[in-house]
């Protein structure tokens, strides 16, 4: 408790600032175009970048002693050892020998990790991961440390749900309208990594008070004409291929990513209820299973023109569309007074057809300046998204004795209509002042307008559809959203540090267009950022991180519109909820070894107005979840993760979350509260035998306590093996996610009211996606595996 008295203190004194680790520059020139240049320290891998057309490079890394590896498709690599940077350095040229093999006689002797650390952010290259052959971008994230993601694919990170998720550093329809639906439907070998950024900087929205993950997708600027395919075959079915295709051109890059895929996704759910009236017990034994296929195809394309090597135009198009079948049987079994006594056996079925055509235009121009470290940068996109859901429902009931129960028997029709129109402009600008001093501003505005027409029937013995009272509705909802920010850094012998403020204001309208309800809502913010690094040596590092965050309600959060499928538990959204702000701390430290690396924090947070979903039942038994603004919530942490080679044939990386969470939302009701203790942890082994590459990857996630009853363990394990074949040309990649069929969601949620005894208990297990067995294939054309691997080590410049 001693912490938590210090807490806000140390919030005093770091308002207003941000700090950053201290970098110095390495600068060359290679006489050979778009060479790949890395850093490494020992084995591990620092970080990369690729020469331009002049075949000159720019690293950034802290103080310390490296070493340096150039490669380039068709000359000898060039190993430069035990170099000692304390400075900013220009190494001047270096020659590269041609080699007398051939292109596919060229070995690769280093090969990126699949984590990176830096103390603001951990980079994970996905691509090294054998899992994630065939894997969605949720099921992806789901497998990444610190993040966790539930079977209906919302995404937590720490343990919150209040992540911001970000496609190349910017808002996407990729990630979908409903926070990161769209995941689900992305396809993960499109993507060449991820970013988690736990406390970020003025610089980033002040959306999502977890932190920010950010989603690359590949696309590389080499000359000439290359690129991959890769087709992907599993159970449950699981079909489905991508092309990456680039080609350069002296000032002028084109490039098409496209991928289509067809699955289907089976699963499964049960849910046990004892509702107490009062009077007596009723209790509800209800199970589902849903059988979900989905066409998805995905476009990505567009161009590059560099005016010269620091001015560069790109104009970019993302269209995505799927169309999705859910089919899912309900089962439900009622009993009164106790659970001999069937009250009645009533059967539903969910047909829907789904249909999400969006579309994204983007345009972004940079720019940087003869002097070092400047530049400026605009970006400017329109983002398109539609959403038709047409469901149909049948049931019909039995009584107890077997009889029909006619009240029980009804047809219903759903139809949902989801529109989202945004346009997004930001300009960003870098200027360093003096040796290592530098400031940033920036300006960004957002325009949203959502519309969500939704309405439910139901047939009547003639024959005809009615509404259903209560069930129809037009939702609109309008957000403008103005920015801007400043950043001051500079660095003191060992220590740096960096101030920064970013002032926000936000207008929102909501209209029920039927009802004539509106809540409109105006507010500004200033949202104080900071970060101290101390560099106790090259290889040694501490960091103490503070930022104001914001988490605005979601679409999902807010639309009224009910979820109908389960005639038992109903879902929808609160038009009244209002945003919920977060103070949150992080004591960082990160230290390399010649073997590996590791990282570790102590974080705390505390958040106002925390969005919860709360579960109501009535007397019948049907239940109703709906979000509500709880009065705060505190949680406390530590965090460790590390990549470790034991030897050139063996590499192991591990993560762990310990963490406590207090939440009062008594507000609520005077009864939820929860004290909380958890852990989640992530294992992978990587063994190479042979010309084999084994992984095996295990996950666990602790029960937890909530305000209104428990989440349940989980806990699961991958396995895959991946071979090349076709001379080095193609790799053949072979998994089974979650082999003993474990991952299920575990909850418990209770309520009882001391006054007369009315209440009810729920406990539900739910698995959104079984056993699957994927088989990959991967063929690079115009290119070597050399090369390919030079792409993925390479740090994207515009990243």
């Amino acid at each position: 408790m001693k912490l938590l008295r210090l807490l806000p203190i140390l919030a005093l004194l770091c308002a207003n600032s941000l700090f950053a680790q201290s970098k110095i520059k390495i600068q060359g020139e290679v006489n050979v175009p778009f060479s790949s240049i890395r850093l490494f320290k020992g084995t591990s891998l620092v970080t990369g970048t690729i020469g331009n057309e002049k075949g000159k490079f720019t690293l950034e890394a802290a103080p310390g002693l490296y070493d340096v590896l150039i490669e380039s498709i068709g000359y000898e690599p060039l190993k430069l050892e035990n170099q000692t940077f304390n400075a900013s350095v220009n190494l001047g040229l270096i020659t590269v020998k041609e080699s007398n093999q051939t292109l596919n006689e060229v070995v690769v002797k280093g090969q990126k990790a699949s984590m990176e650390l830096n103390l603001d952010k951990r980079i994970f290259n996905v691509g090294t991961d054998l899992a994630n052959k065939g894997a969605t971008a949720s099921e992806i994230l789901g497998n990444l440390p610190s993040i966790q993601v539930d079977p209906e694919g919302a995404i937590k990170l720490r343990g919150s749900d209040n992540v911001r998720i970000l496609i190349d550093g910017k808002p996407s329809t990729l990630a979908g309208i409903n926070g990161s639906s769209g995941l689900q439907s992305l396809q993960g070998n499109l993507i060449d990594k991820v970013e988690i950024i736990t406390n970020p900087s003025a610089r980033y929205e002040a959306e999502g008070m977890a932190g920010i993950i950010n989603i690359v997708l590949k696309k590389n600027q080499n000359q000439g004409f290359n690129g991959a395919i890769e087709t992907t075959t599993g159970y449950p079915e699981n079909f489905g291929g991508t092309a990456i295709v680039n080609y350069r051109k002296n000032k002028f890059n084109f490039f098409v990513n496209y991928g289509v895929f067809y699955r289907r996704t089976p699963g499964r759910n049960s849910l046990y209820q004892e509702v107490y009236t009062g009077k007596q017990t009723n209790y509800l034994n209800q199970n589902s299973s849903s059988n979900v296929t989905g066409l998805v195809n995905n476009v990505r394309g567009g161009a590059d023109y560099f005016f010269n090597d620091k001015t560069i135009l790109t104009a970019s198009y993302i269209y995505r569309r799927t169309d999705v079948q859910r089919i899912t049987d309900f089962n439900y079994l009622d009993y009164r007074g106790n659970l001999f006594n069937l009250f009645s056996d009533t059967y539903r079925q969910q047909d829907e057809t789904e249909a999400e055509p969006n579309g994204e235009y983007a345009l972004t121009f940079k720019k940087s300046f003869a002097k070092k470290g400047k530049e400026f940068s605009a970006d400017l996109r329109y983002l398109d998204y539609w959403e038709r859901s047409d469901q149909t429902y049948t049931q019909y009931g039995k009584k107890g004795d077997g009889s029909a129960f006619p009240e029980l028997t009804k047809v219903q029709k759903a139809l949902n209509d989801e529109f989202e129109r945004q346009w997004i402009l930001q300009a960003d600008y870098v200027n360093p002042i003096g040796k290592d001093a530098k400031i940033e501003m920036g300006l960004r505005t957002s325009f949203r307008n959502m519309i969500n027409d939704y309405m439910v029937t139901e047939k009547q013995a003639s024959g005809a559809f009615t509404v259903v009272p209560g069930l129809k509705n037009v939702f609109n909802y309008q957000e403008n959203i103005s920015a801007a920010y400043l950043i001051f850094g500079n660095k003191m012998k060992q220590f740096s540090y960096q101030f920064g403020l970013r002032a926000e204001t936000t207008d929102i309208q909501t209209v029920l267009e039927e009802t004539g309800e509106k809540n409109p809502r105006n507010y500004a913010n200033l949202f104080p950022s900071a970060h101290f690094t101390y560099t106790i040596t090259p290889d040694n590092s501490l960091q103490l991180s503070y930022s104001r965050r914001v988490r605005r309600p979601t679409y999902n959060d807010l639309t009224p519109f009910v979820t109908f499928s389960d005639n038992r538990n109903f879902f929808s959204g609160n038009p009244n909820l209002n945003p919920e702000f977060t103070n949150s701390f992080d004591l960082g430290h990160l230290k390399y070894f010649d073997q590996g690396s590791i990282s570790s924090s102590v974080y705390y947070r505390q958040t106002f107005g925390k969005i919860e979903r709360f579960r109501t039942v009535d007397t019948l038994g049907f239940a109703r979840t709906l979000p509500a603004n709880l009065s705060d919530q505190q949680s406390m942490g530590i965090e460790v993760a590390s990549s470790w080679n034991f030897t050139k044939s063996y590499k192991a990386d591990l993560s762990f979350n310990a963490f406590r969470a207090i939440t009062d939302a008594s507000n609520v009701n005077a009864a939820f509260k929860s004290d909380t203790y958890s852990w989640f942890a992530r294992h992978s082994s990587r063994i190479k035998i042979g010309a084999t590459d084994f992984q095996i990857r295990a996950n666990y996630e602790a029960p937890q306590l909530t305000p209104q009853g428990s989440r349940g363990y989980m806990a699961w394990m991958d396995l895959s093996a991946s071979k090349d074949i076709l001379k080095g040309n193609g790799t053949l990649t072979f998994s089974i996610l979650d082999i003993f069929n474990s991952r299920i969601n575990r909850y418990e949620s209770r309520f009882l009211e001391p006054r007369d005894g009315s209440g009810f208990y729920t406990r539900g297990e739910s698995q959104g996606r079984l056993r699957s067995f994927n088989l990959t294939f991967n063929y690079r054309f115009k290119t070597t595996k050399q090369a390919a691997k030079q792409r993925r080590s390479m740090m994207d410049e515009e990243n």
